[in-house]
């Protein structure tokens, strides 16, 4: 799944905006109506892609846009969130042979932001803690946060999930200490992403944790 981030380079925006943006995108594509099937017993247009992907070895890809190549992307399948001015668009998985040119022309290095003081998290909107020990780019983290969120989503029931729906699955990035994290960690109902390995931390690295908060 290719994850797109809109960086101007004029008017950066929010780190953490742009996180909570991303992991958003990522869930919205998945459990967008055009991924399902409607109600007529048609697949939806979506459908037949996320479910091969899903079914498989799931990767996103961050990428980061601005100017007329964000206006590019934004004609191909997706989803594109905004948080706060800052922007993500996850896009329809595809095989990377088949990559559209207009993301392929997109850099994934140079999505580096400076840190910034988020403030407070509105009630019920679930968090999603970065293990700020591992020193992510902000590339990685945008995937790893994408993730979060769908192993959330299938840990909720159906009352849950429709709440989260109705928010357009609303959720907070934040850095967590080693002791934080820790703590987020052993609380119940905790979700846990751990990464395969292949690019900037070790494998079977937990780089992000987080729970359904409601109310």
């Amino acid at each position: 799944m290719p994850l797109v981030l809109r960086i101007e380079r004029a008017d950066p925006p929010a780190r953490t905006a742009l996180l909570a943006a991303a992991a958003s995108a990522a869930l919205a594509v998945c459990l967008d109506p055009r991924s399902g099937t409607a109600e007529d017993g048609e697949p939806g247009p979506w459908r037949e892609p996320v479910l091969e992907w899903c079914s498989g070895r799931i990767r996103k890809v961050s990428r980061r846009a601005r100017g007329a190549h964000w206006a590019a992307v934004g004609v191909l399948d997706g989803v594109t969130v905004d948080v706060g001015g800052a922007q993500a668009r996850a896009l329809v998985p595809v095989a990377v042979g088949e990559t559209p040119p207009q993301v392929r022309r997109l850099q994934i290095s140079g999505t580096e932001l400076e840190p910034d003081e988020p403030g407070g998290v509105p009630d019920g909107t679930p968090v999603l803690w970065l293990d700020a020990g591992l020193e992510m780019t902000v590339g990685k983290a945008a995937a790893q946060v994408g993730h979060a969120t769908m192993l959330l989503a299938a840990s909720l029931g159906a009352t849950e999930l429709a709440a989260w729906r109705a928010t357009g699955w609303a959720c907070a990035v934040r850095d967590a200490t080693p002791e934080r994290f820790a703590r987020e960690l052993g609380r119940p109902g905790s979700v846990a992403v751990r990464d395969a390995g292949y690019t900037e931390v070790p494998a079977g690295s937990v780089t992000v944790v987080t729970r359904w908060r409601q109310g």
